[in-house]
């Protein structure tokens, strides 16, 4: 049997459908049994009086995660960059009965952050619930990275130290309350260590860690940490990647509803199965990973928009034994 058999042979018969590749626990599991004797409370519920920050809230997972928790009664915080697309997200979340306020922020910009929390803090005193979904991703070799260190510096500020700063300025709010909850929404790709993905990974990867350590220091607090390694999205943000078009992926309002899972629930972390998969078994036998990371890697070709030639065809097919190994690494992007 061969590594990516061994990895198969694992992970069981291929998830066709990406929405679910979260791993929630069957009612056949102690912890469904629980769910079922002691069902969760609503969204409703939970959000209660609670006023809640999206970073990445003009489109794709911000928005649609904002109509939700707009819509069963949170007081919505609208961030982003674009003030036009964000008063779109308010107008949609308004006409759906719920209560939002946009706040344009360039999130590149540190001192501008630093801004956007005095200003919220003074206006609504506190903030229960930070997302921090606003990212960037790469999709670049290492080949064609060499004379590219910008692209690791770019997406370690908006995907690392604006998420950092945001919490340094609203976590001693929060602390101080004995309540509050940062989701993160990080990426199955630092469960899998995805290649030509080493920029954007190592950017979630740091958001992770730095959690994790926050949440060692404050768990008797109130305070929770909640990481959401998501799986492909169908966004803008992948939009240049064509080849994706041939991937199943989650819609922006399955993902968002992921989001609103995680404010119920309060987990430390959702991840897909084979995220969870790959992680356990890249921490028994790193070289059986390496091998199915670099078949992957071997199969699908830089994309256009990461300056290498394009297809003969213009786009990439994905049939065959490419199928097969989407298939079998499901919710991954290669």
């Amino acid at each position: 049997m061969n590594p990516l058999e061994q990895v198969r042979s694992v992970v069981g018969k291929p998830v066709q459908a990406v929405n679910k590749a979260l791993n929630r626990p069957s009612s056949t599991t102690p912890h469904g049994v629980a769910r079922l004797l002691f069902p969760k409370p609503s969204l409703e519920k939970a959000l209660a009086d609670k006023v809640v920050m999206i970073t990445g809230a003009s489109s794709g997972i911000g928005k649609a995660a904002a109509l939700e928790i707009g819509s069963a009664g949170g007081t919505v915080l609208l961030v982003a960059r674009g003030e036009e697309k964000l008063r779109e997200t308010e107008a949609e979340v308004v006409a759906a009965g719920g209560t939002a306020f946009v706040h344009p922020c360039d999130l590149t910009d540190l001192d501008a952050i630093d801004a956007l929390v005095s200003e919220v803090i003074n206006k609504y005193g506190h903030i229960d619930i930070l997302v921090n979904n606003a990212g960037r991703s790469i999709r670049r070799s290492l080949t064609l990275s060499y004379d590219r260190f910008h692209d690791f510096e770019r997406t370690m500020q908006l995907n690392y130290f604006a998420p950092l700063r945001l919490m340094l300025g609203l976590l001693p709010g929060m602390r101080e309350r004995g309540f509050g909850h940062v989701i993160n929404i990080s990426s199955i790709g630092v469960q899998t260590k995805v290649p030509r993905f080493g920029a954007y990974i190592a950017s979630k990867a740091a958001l992770d860690t730095v959690s994790d350590a926050f949440q060692a220091e404050t768990q008797d607090e109130g305070v929770r940490f909640t990481t959401v390694h998501m799986p492909l999205v169908r966004t803008p943000m992948i939009a240049p990647t064509t080849l994706y078009d041939n991937f199943p992926t989650l819609s922006p309002e399955e993902a968002g509803h992921v989001i609103c899972d995680a404010i119920i629930e309060r987990p430390r972390r959702y991840s897909p199965a084979f995220g969870r998969v790959a992680s356990f078994a890249d921490s028994i036998t790193p070289e059986i990973m390496d091998y199915v990371r670099n078949k992957g890697f071997k199969m699908f070709a830089d994309s256009a928009s990461a300056s290498a030639p394009a297809p003969a065809e213009g786009e990439e097919k994905v049939s065959g034994g490419k199928k097969i190994f989407v298939d079998i690494t499901t919710g991954n992007h290669w």
